[in-house]
């Protein structure tokens, strides 16, 4: 996906970058040695084969001077933390990571180098109807049951993987929510929706939050597509800059339960180990995705997106689940 934070760089500084995380010996001779991986929508991603025949990946974050949500600051060292966590305090698998460079030398951003996964992206690979309906579904009840066993390890506070936390999960969400909407009020986003109705629709339910007592890793943005899929098993999960300390009904594999373009969430459900939920945990769900549908608008500015569909489906989702929340729109 195209995005004006991808920090792409050279191919004399990924030489650089190369020799400084694995060597002068593995610098590659020829040119055609990196080939960037478009699927993601912020970080740069290059395979990139080393001069002994060996694929990796780089990682680079956006460039320094380049605008992000708040919730996007700093957000690959997040992502690294939680790698670490999820390697050495569950059986969830993730790529190696083997060099990383936070010292902005040779590029003006957080990189890292890991290992490259042979294997397909299981989301997109099922989109393209290459997996039959029974791998399929057994891939989802899998994503499922290692989504609970990352949600298994417990953090110190809610919130930020890193920094400063809150006592509270109404306090660290809402936090969220407003960093949001001031994020989208800065560049003069049109919601569709007065930003403090919004306010409003979330304080009226944020009593329902209170019921989280204990702050749990959630990775948020963990669908089919950021994972891997080899033999018709789950090999690596992928991307976890987003994660919070939370509640764990946050996880987008339930966003289909509000937002059906996302897919019928049963499968992932039985693997995560839930088949119904009470009506206060239905509204914490409805208040994820509305705050996902906020993301999906606001963030349309900050990525210099020159068309609107992905603007418009925010809007629609957002109408959507204020109503379902109990505020629908005046019809003038």
């Amino acid at each position: 996906m195209e995005s004006t934070t991808k920090n792409r760089q050279s191919t004399g500084v990924l030489r650089r970058l190369i020799g400084r995380a694995y060597g002068v010996d593995q610098v590659p001779v020829g040119d055609d040695f990196a080939h960037e991986m478009t699927e993601g929508w912020f970080n740069v991603a290059y395979r990139i084969r080393l001069r002994d025949g060996r694929q990796v990946v780089l990682k680079i974050a956006p460039p320094a001077g380049v605008p992000v949500l708040t919730r996007e600051i700093g957000m690959m060292r997040v992502e690294l933390e939680v790698m670490r966590l999820v390697s050495e305090l569950t059986t969830v698998p993730v790529p190696r990571v083997d060099h990383v460079d936070l010292t902005h030398e040779i590029v003006d951003a957080d990189l890292f180098f890991m290992e490259y996964v042979d294997a397909d992206n299981f989301g997109r690979t099922a989109d393209a109807g290459a997996l039959g309906a029974d791998v399929v579904a057994a891939g989802m009840r899998e994503l499922g049951t290692l989504n609970r066993e990352i949600n298994a390890v417990r953090g110190p506070h809610f919130g930020p993987i890193l920094g400063a936390g809150s006592p509270s999960w109404r306090e660290a969400f809402s936090r969220m929510i407003e960093d949001t909407l001031r994020d989208g009020e800065r560049v003069g986003i049109d919601l569709g929706w007065d930003p403090d109705e919004i306010r409003a629709v979330v304080a009226a339910h944020a009593h329902t939050l209170d019921e989280v007592t204990e702050p749990r890793l959630v990775e948020v943005d963990l669908w089919a597509k950021n994972s891997m899929i080899r033999d018709g098993r789950i090999v690596a999960i992928l991307d976890h800059e987003r994660a919070v300390y939370g509640d764990p009904l946050m996880e987008a594999g339930l966003t289909g339960l509000d937002m059906a373009a996302f897919g019928d969430p049963t499968d992932f459900m039985a693997g995560f180990g839930i088949t119904t939920l009470t009506e206060n945990e239905r509204t914490r769900r409805r208040l994820y995705s509305l705050y996902l549908a906020v993301i999906m608008i606001v963030e349309t500015k900050y990525r210099g997106h020159t068309d609107t569909e992905v603007y418009d489906f925010g809007r629609r989702e957002l109408d959507g689940l204020l109503a379902a929340l109990g505020r629908a729109p005046v019809v003038s």
